[in-house]
Protein backbone atom coordinates (compact mmCIF):
# COMPACT_ATOMS: atom_id res chain seq x y z
CA UNK A 1 0.00 0.00 0.00
CA UNK A 2 0.83 3.61 -1.35
CA UNK A 3 -0.28 6.85 0.32
CA UNK A 4 -1.90 8.85 -1.34
CA UNK A 5 -0.65 10.96 -4.23
CA UNK A 6 0.45 14.50 -2.88
CA UNK A 7 0.41 13.53 0.98
CA UNK A 8 3.53 12.40 2.71
CA UNK A 9 4.17 10.82 6.36
CA UNK A 10 6.26 12.77 8.62
CA UNK A 11 8.08 10.77 10.12
CA UNK A 12 9.97 10.27 13.56
CA UNK A 13 13.17 11.74 12.51
CA UNK A 14 11.43 14.67 11.29
CA UNK A 15 9.33 15.45 13.34
CA UNK A 16 11.50 17.26 15.71
CA UNK A 17 11.61 20.12 13.53
CA UNK A 18 7.83 20.52 13.57
CA UNK A 19 8.14 20.07 17.25
CA UNK A 20 10.54 23.16 17.02
CA UNK A 21 8.81 25.23 14.54
CA UNK A 22 5.15 24.84 17.42
CA UNK A 23 7.44 25.35 20.25
CA UNK A 24 9.05 29.25 19.19
CA UNK A 25 5.91 29.87 17.42
CA UNK A 26 3.85 29.39 20.68
CA UNK A 27 6.33 31.10 22.72
CA UNK A 28 6.31 34.33 20.15
CA UNK A 29 2.67 34.33 20.18
CA UNK A 30 1.97 34.09 23.41
CA UNK A 31 4.15 37.05 24.65
CA UNK A 32 2.34 39.07 21.77
CA UNK A 33 -1.13 38.07 23.15
CA UNK A 34 -2.16 35.44 20.46
CA UNK A 35 -4.19 32.27 21.56
CA UNK A 36 -3.83 29.03 19.37
CA UNK A 37 -7.32 27.50 18.37
CA UNK A 38 -8.16 24.07 17.05
CA UNK A 39 -10.72 23.99 14.58
CA UNK A 40 -12.62 20.70 12.99
CA UNK A 41 -10.89 19.58 9.44
CA UNK A 42 -14.47 19.29 8.08
CA UNK A 43 -16.79 21.84 7.70
CA UNK A 44 -20.09 22.41 5.74
CA UNK A 45 -19.08 22.98 1.80
CA UNK A 46 -21.13 26.37 1.88
CA UNK A 47 -18.86 27.77 4.33
CA UNK A 48 -16.19 28.33 1.31
CA UNK A 49 -18.32 28.91 -0.98
CA UNK A 50 -19.98 31.89 0.59
CA UNK A 51 -16.23 33.05 2.34
CA UNK A 52 -13.93 32.36 -0.59
CA UNK A 53 -15.85 33.09 -4.04
CA UNK A 54 -17.28 30.89 -6.10
CA UNK A 55 -15.19 32.33 -9.10
CA UNK A 56 -12.06 31.50 -7.17
CA UNK A 57 -9.37 28.53 -8.33
CA UNK A 58 -10.05 26.89 -4.88
CA UNK A 59 -14.04 26.83 -5.18
CA UNK A 60 -13.94 25.73 -9.10
CA UNK A 61 -10.81 23.10 -8.79
CA UNK A 62 -9.00 22.04 -5.85
CA UNK A 63 -11.68 20.99 -2.75
CA UNK A 64 -12.23 18.11 -1.82
CA UNK A 65 -16.12 18.17 -1.23
CA UNK A 66 -17.98 14.81 -0.06
CA UNK A 67 -21.57 13.89 1.22
CA UNK A 68 -21.67 12.51 4.10
CA UNK A 69 -24.10 9.57 5.19
CA UNK A 70 -26.77 12.36 6.47
CA UNK A 71 -26.26 13.81 3.12
CA UNK A 72 -24.54 16.79 4.00
CA UNK A 73 -22.36 18.49 1.94
CA UNK A 74 -19.26 18.41 3.56
CA UNK A 75 -15.32 19.90 2.32
CA UNK A 76 -11.60 19.16 4.03
CA UNK A 77 -10.78 22.92 4.80
CA UNK A 78 -8.92 24.54 1.85
CA UNK A 79 -7.82 27.11 4.19
CA UNK A 80 -7.84 28.21 7.96
CA UNK A 81 -9.68 31.89 7.89
CA UNK A 82 -13.17 31.05 7.13
CA UNK A 83 -12.82 28.28 9.75
CA UNK A 84 -12.13 30.76 12.28
CA UNK A 85 -14.30 33.03 10.88
CA UNK A 86 -17.26 30.48 11.71
CA UNK A 87 -15.34 29.24 14.90
CA UNK A 88 -15.89 33.18 15.80
CA UNK A 89 -19.96 33.01 14.84
CA UNK A 90 -20.75 29.78 16.30
CA UNK A 91 -19.71 30.33 19.67
CA UNK A 92 -20.25 34.00 19.97
CA UNK A 93 -16.45 35.02 20.83
CA UNK A 94 -17.48 38.92 19.39
CA UNK A 95 -20.18 39.20 23.07
CA UNK A 96 -17.31 40.58 25.02
CA UNK A 97 -16.78 42.84 22.04
CA UNK A 98 -12.98 42.29 23.08
CA UNK A 99 -10.78 41.91 20.29
CA UNK A 100 -9.77 38.55 19.71
CA UNK A 101 -6.26 37.47 18.65
CA UNK A 102 -5.57 33.70 17.40
CA UNK A 103 -3.60 31.89 16.08
CA UNK A 104 -3.85 27.91 14.37
CA UNK A 105 -1.48 25.39 12.76
CA UNK A 106 -2.37 22.30 11.15
CA UNK A 107 -3.47 20.68 8.09
CA UNK A 108 -5.57 22.06 4.83
CA UNK A 109 -6.77 20.07 1.80
CA UNK A 110 -6.41 21.24 -2.02
CA UNK A 111 -6.27 19.10 -5.27
CA UNK A 112 -3.54 20.37 -7.11
CA UNK A 113 -0.79 18.86 -8.70
CA UNK A 114 1.88 18.11 -6.15
CA UNK A 115 5.24 20.35 -6.53
CA UNK A 116 8.33 21.15 -4.49
CA UNK A 117 6.98 22.27 -1.30
CA UNK A 118 3.56 22.16 -2.60
CA UNK A 119 1.26 18.48 -1.72
CA UNK A 120 -2.45 18.46 -1.65
CA UNK A 121 -2.24 17.97 2.13
CA UNK A 122 -0.22 20.76 3.24
CA UNK A 123 0.05 22.67 6.68
CA UNK A 124 -0.53 26.23 7.45
CA UNK A 125 0.51 28.32 10.11
CA UNK A 126 -2.37 31.77 10.68
CA UNK A 127 -3.09 34.56 12.76
CA UNK A 128 -6.29 36.26 12.87
CA UNK A 129 -6.46 39.47 14.40
CA UNK A 130 -10.57 40.06 14.93
CA UNK A 131 -11.98 43.44 15.75
CA UNK A 132 -10.06 46.10 14.58
CA UNK A 133 -9.92 48.25 11.60
CA UNK A 134 -6.60 50.08 12.62
CA UNK A 135 -3.93 50.24 10.27
CA UNK A 136 -1.74 49.51 13.88
CA UNK A 137 -3.23 45.51 13.49
CA UNK A 138 -2.90 45.38 10.03
CA UNK A 139 1.47 46.34 10.91
CA UNK A 140 1.35 43.78 14.25
CA UNK A 141 0.54 40.82 12.03
CA UNK A 142 3.18 41.84 9.40
CA UNK A 143 5.89 42.24 12.23
CA UNK A 144 5.54 39.10 13.72
CA UNK A 145 5.10 37.43 10.26
CA UNK A 146 8.83 38.60 9.85
CA UNK A 147 9.85 38.16 13.67
CA UNK A 148 8.64 34.51 13.33
CA UNK A 149 10.35 34.31 9.85
CA UNK A 150 13.80 35.51 12.03
CA UNK A 151 13.45 32.78 14.99
CA UNK A 152 13.28 29.96 13.27
CA UNK A 153 16.02 31.15 10.92
CA UNK A 154 14.46 32.17 7.52
CA UNK A 155 16.37 35.09 6.57
CA UNK A 156 16.50 35.93 3.13
CA UNK A 157 13.17 37.39 2.44
CA UNK A 158 11.05 40.18 0.47
CA UNK A 159 7.41 41.60 1.92
CA UNK A 160 5.29 42.75 -0.99
CA UNK A 161 2.35 45.14 0.02
CA UNK A 162 -0.15 46.65 -1.81
CA UNK A 163 -3.70 47.79 -0.96
CA UNK A 164 -6.56 46.06 -3.41
CA UNK A 165 -9.21 48.87 -1.93
CA UNK A 166 -12.93 47.76 -0.81
CA UNK A 167 -15.46 46.12 -2.94
CA UNK A 168 -16.83 49.56 -4.77
CA UNK A 169 -13.46 50.92 -5.33
CA UNK A 170 -13.01 47.27 -7.01
CA UNK A 171 -15.80 47.45 -9.11
CA UNK A 172 -15.34 50.05 -10.87
CA UNK A 173 -11.41 49.08 -11.83
CA UNK A 174 -12.83 45.58 -12.74
CA UNK A 175 -15.10 47.02 -15.55
CA UNK A 176 -11.97 49.62 -16.64
CA UNK A 177 -9.78 46.75 -16.48
CA UNK A 178 -12.24 44.15 -18.54
CA UNK A 179 -13.16 47.15 -20.85
CA UNK A 180 -8.90 47.33 -21.41
CA UNK A 181 -8.24 43.76 -21.99
CA UNK A 182 -10.92 42.87 -23.84
CA UNK A 183 -9.00 44.53 -26.37
CA UNK A 184 -6.18 41.79 -26.32
CA UNK A 185 -8.06 38.92 -25.69
CA UNK A 186 -6.83 36.30 -28.16
CA UNK A 187 -3.21 37.59 -26.69
CA UNK A 188 -4.09 36.37 -23.66
CA UNK A 189 -2.81 33.29 -21.85
CA UNK A 190 -5.41 30.11 -21.53
CA UNK A 191 -6.25 30.86 -18.16
CA UNK A 192 -6.47 34.79 -18.18
CA UNK A 193 -9.28 34.31 -21.49
CA UNK A 194 -11.22 31.95 -18.64
CA UNK A 195 -10.89 34.74 -16.14
CA UNK A 196 -11.17 37.54 -18.11
CA UNK A 197 -14.93 38.08 -16.72
CA UNK A 198 -15.45 36.26 -13.96
CA UNK A 199 -12.45 37.35 -11.75
CA UNK A 200 -10.24 39.63 -14.01
CA UNK A 201 -8.08 40.87 -10.77
CA UNK A 202 -6.70 37.40 -11.41
CA UNK A 203 -5.35 38.02 -14.15
CA UNK A 204 -2.72 40.65 -12.45
CA UNK A 205 -0.86 37.77 -11.18
CA UNK A 206 -0.57 35.88 -14.37
CA UNK A 207 2.84 34.37 -14.62
CA UNK A 208 2.75 34.19 -18.44
CA UNK A 209 5.35 36.66 -20.01
CA UNK A 210 3.13 38.36 -22.93
CA UNK A 211 0.40 38.83 -20.23
CA UNK A 212 2.64 40.72 -18.44
CA UNK A 213 3.71 42.61 -20.98
CA UNK A 214 0.18 43.46 -21.83
CA UNK A 215 -0.95 44.59 -18.34
CA UNK A 216 2.21 46.81 -17.98
CA UNK A 217 -0.55 49.38 -19.90
CA UNK A 218 -3.62 48.71 -18.31
CA UNK A 219 -4.99 50.60 -15.32
CA UNK A 220 -3.75 50.48 -12.02
CA UNK A 221 -6.00 50.25 -9.38
CA UNK A 222 -4.26 52.16 -6.96
CA UNK A 223 -5.52 54.89 -9.00
CA UNK A 224 -9.17 53.95 -7.95
CA UNK A 225 -8.43 54.10 -4.50
CA UNK A 226 -10.04 56.50 -2.62
CA UNK A 227 -8.86 58.89 0.82
CA UNK A 228 -9.65 56.39 3.01
CA UNK A 229 -8.06 53.68 1.19
CA UNK A 230 -5.11 55.82 0.68
CA UNK A 231 -4.97 56.41 4.10
CA UNK A 232 -4.99 53.11 5.28
CA UNK A 233 -2.63 52.16 3.43
CA UNK A 234 -0.34 55.26 3.36
CA UNK A 235 -0.32 54.71 7.58
CA UNK A 236 0.91 51.00 7.32
CA UNK A 237 3.97 51.55 4.90
CA UNK A 238 4.99 54.86 7.52
CA UNK A 239 4.94 52.31 10.51
CA UNK A 240 6.67 49.08 8.37
CA UNK A 241 9.07 51.88 7.66
CA UNK A 242 9.01 53.51 11.24
CA UNK A 243 10.23 49.50 12.45
CA UNK A 244 12.52 49.58 9.91
CA UNK A 245 10.84 46.66 7.95
CA UNK A 246 11.78 46.63 4.08
CA UNK A 247 8.82 46.16 1.64
CA UNK A 248 7.70 47.30 -1.87
CA UNK A 249 4.97 48.17 -3.36
CA UNK A 250 3.67 45.74 -5.47
CA UNK A 251 0.51 47.17 -7.49
CA UNK A 252 0.06 43.69 -9.30
CA UNK A 253 -0.48 41.72 -6.15
CA UNK A 254 -4.24 40.46 -5.45
CA UNK A 255 -5.09 37.15 -3.52
CA UNK A 256 -6.74 34.37 -4.88
CA UNK A 257 -9.64 34.88 -2.01
CA UNK A 258 -12.51 37.13 -2.43
CA UNK A 259 -12.84 38.20 1.17
CA UNK A 260 -9.56 40.39 0.71
CA UNK A 261 -10.18 44.25 1.04
CA UNK A 262 -7.62 47.07 1.65
CA UNK A 263 -4.21 45.46 2.53
CA UNK A 264 -2.91 42.47 0.92
CA UNK A 265 0.58 41.55 1.31
CA UNK A 266 2.96 38.54 0.42
CA UNK A 267 6.18 37.47 2.03
CA UNK A 268 8.45 35.43 -0.85
CA UNK A 269 11.76 33.88 -0.98
CA UNK A 270 14.16 33.35 -3.96
CA UNK A 271 15.06 29.62 -1.83
CA UNK A 272 12.38 27.45 -3.48
CA UNK A 273 12.21 28.21 -6.97
CA UNK A 274 8.65 29.29 -8.21
CA UNK A 275 6.64 28.44 -5.55
CA UNK A 276 8.06 31.68 -3.57
CA UNK A 277 5.29 32.66 -1.71
CA UNK A 278 5.96 31.51 1.90
CA UNK A 279 3.47 33.95 3.80
CA UNK A 280 0.07 35.85 2.43
CA UNK A 281 -2.34 37.69 3.98
CA UNK A 282 -4.85 40.86 4.23
CA UNK A 283 -7.69 42.59 5.55
CA UNK A 284 -11.20 41.11 5.29
CA UNK A 285 -13.23 43.08 7.16
CA UNK A 286 -16.82 41.72 5.91
CA UNK A 287 -16.27 38.32 5.80
CA UNK A 288 -17.67 37.55 9.76
CA UNK A 289 -20.57 39.76 8.68
CA UNK A 290 -20.79 38.08 5.17
CA UNK A 291 -21.57 34.73 7.21
CA UNK A 292 -23.75 35.79 9.47
CA UNK A 293 -21.81 37.17 12.20
CA UNK A 294 -21.33 41.34 13.28
CA UNK A 295 -19.70 43.86 11.67
CA UNK A 296 -15.87 42.70 12.96
CA UNK A 297 -12.94 44.00 11.05
CA UNK A 298 -10.28 41.75 10.93
CA UNK A 299 -6.53 41.05 8.99
CA UNK A 300 -4.66 37.76 9.26
CA UNK A 301 -2.05 36.18 7.62
CA UNK A 302 -0.93 32.41 6.70
CA UNK A 303 2.59 30.60 6.38
CA UNK A 304 2.81 27.04 4.35
CA UNK A 305 5.12 24.97 6.57
CA UNK A 306 6.03 22.34 4.09
CA UNK A 307 7.71 25.51 1.85
CA UNK A 308 9.03 26.95 5.11
CA UNK A 309 10.95 24.03 6.23
CA UNK A 310 12.77 23.36 3.09
CA UNK A 311 14.39 26.75 4.10
CA UNK A 312 15.08 26.37 7.35
CA UNK A 313 15.73 22.65 7.86
CA UNK A 314 19.34 22.47 7.80
CA UNK A 315 19.04 26.03 9.63
CA UNK A 316 17.18 24.83 13.07
CA UNK A 317 19.52 24.82 15.85
CA UNK A 318 17.57 21.86 17.46
CA UNK A 319 18.93 20.76 20.70
CA UNK A 320 20.28 18.00 21.57
CA UNK A 321 19.18 15.14 23.49
CA UNK A 322 19.98 15.15 27.25
CA UNK A 323 20.75 12.27 29.01
CA UNK A 324 18.94 8.70 27.71
CA UNK A 325 19.50 5.35 29.05
CA UNK A 326 19.32 1.58 27.34
CA UNK A 327 18.19 -1.00 29.84
CA UNK A 328 19.44 -4.85 29.52
CA UNK A 329 17.83 -7.34 30.98
CA UNK A 330 19.71 -10.58 31.99
CA UNK A 331 17.22 -13.87 32.90
CA UNK A 332 13.32 -13.88 32.61
CA UNK A 333 13.11 -14.06 36.64
CA UNK A 334 14.84 -10.10 36.93
CA UNK A 335 12.20 -8.97 34.35
CA UNK A 336 9.73 -8.10 36.65
CA UNK A 337 12.13 -5.68 38.87
CA UNK A 338 12.62 -3.59 35.67
CA UNK A 339 9.06 -1.69 36.34
CA UNK A 340 10.54 -0.23 39.63
CA UNK A 341 13.57 1.07 37.96
CA UNK A 342 11.58 2.32 35.05
CA UNK A 343 9.40 4.02 37.39
CA UNK A 344 12.21 5.63 38.73
CA UNK A 345 13.46 6.80 35.26
CA UNK A 346 9.97 8.71 35.05
CA UNK A 347 10.42 10.38 38.19
CA UNK A 348 13.66 11.63 37.25
CA UNK A 349 12.27 12.85 33.36
CA UNK A 350 15.12 10.68 32.07
CA UNK A 351 14.65 9.07 28.43
CA UNK A 352 15.03 5.18 28.53
CA UNK A 353 14.50 2.39 26.05
CA UNK A 354 13.76 -0.61 27.43
CA UNK A 355 15.16 -4.09 25.50
CA UNK A 356 12.04 -6.25 24.40
CA UNK A 357 14.63 -8.27 22.35
CA UNK A 358 15.01 -11.37 24.64
CA UNK A 359 18.72 -11.95 23.37
CA UNK A 360 21.21 -12.62 25.23
CA UNK A 361 22.95 -9.95 27.59
CA UNK A 362 25.91 -9.74 24.98
CA UNK A 363 23.78 -9.31 22.30
CA UNK A 364 21.07 -6.49 24.31
CA UNK A 365 25.21 -5.01 24.82
CA UNK A 366 25.64 -4.23 21.02
CA UNK A 367 22.39 -2.90 20.98
CA UNK A 368 22.92 -0.65 23.44
CA UNK A 369 26.13 0.63 21.83
CA UNK A 370 24.01 0.94 18.34
CA UNK A 371 21.75 3.53 20.19
CA UNK A 372 21.38 6.71 21.07
CA UNK A 373 21.39 6.38 24.93
CA UNK A 374 24.20 7.91 27.24
CA UNK A 375 24.04 5.05 29.76
CA UNK A 376 22.75 1.70 29.74
CA UNK A 377 21.58 0.09 33.52
CA UNK A 378 22.34 -3.21 33.12
CA UNK A 379 20.64 -5.86 35.63
CA UNK A 380 21.63 -9.02 36.11
CA UNK A 381 21.03 -12.31 38.36
CA UNK A 382 23.77 -11.26 40.98
CA UNK A 383 22.55 -7.61 40.65
CA UNK A 384 19.13 -8.72 41.89
CA UNK A 385 20.15 -10.66 44.82
CA UNK A 386 22.48 -7.70 45.78
CA UNK A 387 20.04 -4.73 45.60
CA UNK A 388 22.28 -3.19 42.96
CA UNK A 389 22.00 -2.19 39.50
CA UNK A 390 25.37 -1.75 36.58
CA UNK A 391 25.72 1.76 35.20
CA UNK A 392 27.72 1.31 31.99
CA UNK A 393 28.80 4.97 29.92
CA UNK A 394 28.44 3.58 26.91
CA UNK A 395 30.46 6.26 25.27
CA UNK A 396 33.90 5.21 27.06
CA UNK A 397 33.06 1.79 28.58
CA UNK A 398 33.23 3.04 32.27
CA UNK A 399 31.11 1.42 34.20
CA UNK A 400 30.23 1.21 37.98
CA UNK A 401 27.30 -0.50 40.51
CA UNK A 402 24.93 1.40 42.26
CA UNK A 403 22.78 0.56 45.10
CA UNK A 404 19.23 0.19 43.41
CA UNK A 405 17.84 2.73 46.68
CA UNK A 406 20.24 5.04 45.40
CA UNK A 407 19.31 5.14 41.77
CA UNK A 408 17.21 7.86 42.13
CA UNK A 409 19.46 10.44 43.81
CA UNK A 410 22.53 9.15 41.41
CA UNK A 411 20.68 9.51 38.07
CA UNK A 412 19.21 13.53 39.47
CA UNK A 413 22.53 14.28 40.05
CA UNK A 414 23.96 12.67 36.72
CA UNK A 415 21.06 14.89 34.75
CA UNK A 416 21.88 18.07 36.58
Amino acid sequence: MQSLRGTTDILPDEINMWQEIYTKVHELLTLASYNEIRTPIIENTNLFKRSIGNNTDIINKEMYSFQDQGNRNITLRPEGTASIARAFISNQLYINKQLQRLWYLGPMFRYERPQYGRQRQFHQLGIECIGSFSPMADVEVIRLAINILKILQCKTYNLEINSIGNTEERHIFKDKLIEYLIKYENDLDNDSKKRLYINPLRILDSKDIRTQEILIEAPQLYSFLQSNSLKHFNEICEHLEHLNIEYNINKQLVRGLDYYNYTAFEIKTKEIGNQDTICGGGRYDTLIEQLGGPKTPSVGWAIGIERLLIIIKDKLNIEKQGLSTYIAIQGDNNKKYIWKIIEILENCKIKFELDLSNNNLQKQLKKANKSNATICLIIGENEIINKNIIIKYLKTGYQEKIQINNLHQYLYSLKN
